[in-house]
């Protein structure tokens, strides 16, 4: 009989194939890294600002496109300036609909990214993972028992990087649709609080001052994300009291 989690024979010239995604990934974020480290940036954004509203004025279904297929690209290949980009999205066209450009851009670049780590990696170190024994598995075996409020927890709580957040699930076998879904939602607060401040960017601009990138951890602001965090946490931790009650009772 066949085991199900065996991801069975490798074909090196298939195998290469599925990891060239991931390898142009990892090239484009580092030459990206050296070379864009300083022009996507805030002085870049003030620099051209009046261009940047010049054209979107123009040519607004262009200009929204535009930004979207950089915000994707940023995202996809974690270049630098995705908090600026956001910026950006808030400066060119409001709080609204500024964040669902930013967000939809955001889960674009995310899933294309997931898509690429679960192609190269993902599916055989899933399968691996299930099929081995030892903490890794039981990890494994946590978070496919609590999917979706992990998947919430890594988006809302800021701690956890972008870039982690996009390739984690993919290497343990979480599902497209929860991915995107999850992606979609959890991100929505943090893309609405920093293209709201994007949006604020003009008369930042006309003081000659930088933004406050810190508002996120204003308790104001920081204190709603928690409280969804802990909402999201909540179904695994009745799960783990649950599981504690029974071999309690068990003994």
């Amino acid at each position: 009989m066949t085991d199900p989690t065996d991801p069975g024979p490798t074909d090196p010239g298939k195998s290469r194939l599925r990891h060239l995604p991931l390898i142009t990934i990892a090239i484009v974020a580092t030459l990206g890294a050296v070379l864009l480290r300083d022009t996507l940036s805030f002085e870049t954004l003030q620099t051209h600002r009046a261009t940047l509203l010049a054209y979107r004025d123009a040519h607004y279904a262009l200009s929204v496109l535009g930004f979207m297929a950089a915000y994707v690209a940023i995202v996809a290949f974690s270049l630098p300036g995705a908090t600026v980009a956001t910026l950006t999205g808030g400066f060119l066209f409001a709080t609204w609909p500024g964040t669902l450009f930013n967000v939809s851009a955001a889960t674009i670049g995310a899933t294309l990214i997931f898509l690429a780590a679960r192609w190269g990696l993902g599916a055989r170190l899933a399968a691996r993972m299930q099929a081995g024994e030892g903490r890794v598995p039981r990890l494994k075996r946590a978070i496919d028992e609590n999917q979706w409020s992990a998947l919430f927890l890594i988006r809302l709580v800021p701690a956890v990087p972008f870039f982690v957040a996009n390739l984690l699930p993919a290497l343990v076998g979480v599902p497209l649709h929860r991915y995107v879904i999850s992606t979609f939602l959890g991100i929505i607060p943090g893309g609405l609080v920093y293209t709201s401040v994007g949006a604020g960017l003009g008369a930042v601009f006309a003081r000659g001052e930088s933004p406050d990138l810190g508002i996120i951890f204003e308790p104001q602001i920081l204190l709603p994300i928690l409280g969804l965090s802990a909402l999201a946490a909540l179904p695994i931790l009745i799960k783990a009291l649950r599981r504690r009650r029974g071999v309690s009772d068990a003994i």
